[in-house]
């Protein structure tokens, strides 16, 4: 396994950071798997049950929290995009693996949880805006401006983003979070959304993206990998992680959100051409073997930013699978005609357990995977 330079807060290229991996064999992957995965006692605790049961959870709460109320046709647009079916949920299931990672309780995470997902809507809802990326679908159904008209999807997602704001500071237990805590959650957020991240690298994709592998870094980095950054940092906040560690989750989850681009890149390239007759994505501009190594990169990064954190519970095996599973091997069942692709990561992760092999579909008949997988891709999970 290469060794990779430590990501710091500061720089996060990935063209820059990038080091080639040293080959490895498949026994030595299969060696690696299993020391990680016996690192961590499994005795008292379910990865699947926790997994599924915390997205029903946070579906109910979301549920909740937005009634139809009048009037009701704008409740109506906001609960299409925030209660679409199949909806993976990463962002408040990082935040809230995150919280109990570190010694929160899941009560004291919910309310934040539910606002990322607000946020991720109301972000999702304007890109696909006509002014904008001009998507006609989003997590398997036509967009909320198809849907509902573009004038109510601007204030739907209008109404979505102070929304989320809201439910932080009226929902949180005030006994679980300190008030210094609540207010940097609520920085965390705002620095996310705002024109230091996804709105800027939303303008760099629609206004200076020229192709160029700085240009192409800056949207990956500030349009897809900063609400990961900031999901896995607001669980830690609000778990009572340290300074240190609440970076080290920035970091974490910075990788995994670009992370997940980099794969749909990667697919589009593969199955359609996609962006890449464009000249603005990161295929584009490097190539898909530069992407796949890219890929690995950013995985291992991840890892390398959980490092240690595996004394602090079961709760660590949630956190590392988004990095470790789902981002690479969830793509790869629908893409399973990649020889070159299955290759790699099936050398990876030939050790895969029960739980995995539910999260990749594995006892799943073709005819759910084709609906599982319908206009679904891996930037939808950030």
């Amino acid at each position: 396994m290469a060794i990779f330079s430590p990501v710091t807060a500061t720089s996060f290229s990935i063209s820059r950071a990038y080091i080639p991996r040293t080959a490895v064999s498949p026994t030595a992957h299969r060696r690696f798997i299993r020391c990680s995965s016996a690192s961590v006692s499994t005795n008292n605790f379910d990865l699947r049950t926790y997994w599924t049961a915390l997205i029903k959870e946070i579906d109910q709460k979301l549920d909740e929290a937005v009634p139809v109320v009048y009037p009701e046709r704008i409740y109506e647009s906001m609960r299409y995009s925030l209660l679409a079916k199949g909806t993976k949920r990463s962002p408040p299931v990082m935040c809230v693996a995150a919280c109990e990672l570190f010694g929160g309780q899941r009560d004291a995470a919910f309310p934040t949880a539910c606002a990322l997902e607000m946020v991720h809507s109301a972000s999702l809802i304007h890109d696909d805006l006509p002014c904008m990326d001009d998507a006609q679908s989003r997590r398997g159904q036509p967009s909320n401006h198809a849907t509902f008209g573009v004038d109510m999807a601007i204030l739907a997602g209008d109404a979505l983003f102070p929304l989320g704001f809201r439910h932080i500071v009226t929902q949180t237990p005030t006994n679980l979070v300190s008030e210094a805590r609540l207010l940097q959650v609520i920085t965390e957020i705002a620095r996310a959304v705002g024109s230091t991240g996804m709105a800027a690298g939303q303008f760099v994709d629609l206004d200076q993206n020229d192709g160029t592998s700085n240009a192409v870094d800056f949207v990956n980095e500030k349009k897809f990998g900063e609400m990961g950054k900031c999901s896995a940092a607001c669980g830690g906040i609000l778990g009572g992680a340290s300074d240190d560690e609440i970076q080290r989750l920035r970091n974490y989850g910075q990788a995994v959100g670009v992370l997940y681009r980099m794969v749909d890149d990667i697919s589009e390239a593969k199955m359609d051409g996609g962006d890449e007759k464009k000249g603005k994505s990161y295929v584009s501009v490097y190539g898909v073997d530069k992407a796949m190594e890219a890929v690995e990169d950013l995985r291992a990064r991840a890892k390398k930013e959980l490092y240690d954190l595996e004394k602090y519970g079961d709760k660590y095996r949630c956190v590392l699978l988004l990095a470790k599973i789902r981002v690479p091997i969830f793509e790869l069942r629908r893409m399973r005609q990649w020889d070159d692709l299955t290759d790699i990561y099936m050398q990876e992760f030939v050790e895969v357990d029960e739980f995995e092999e539910w999260l990749l579909g594995e006892n799943m008949s073709d005819a759910e995977m084709e609906d599982d997988d319908d206009d679904m891709d891996m930037a939808e999970l950030f």
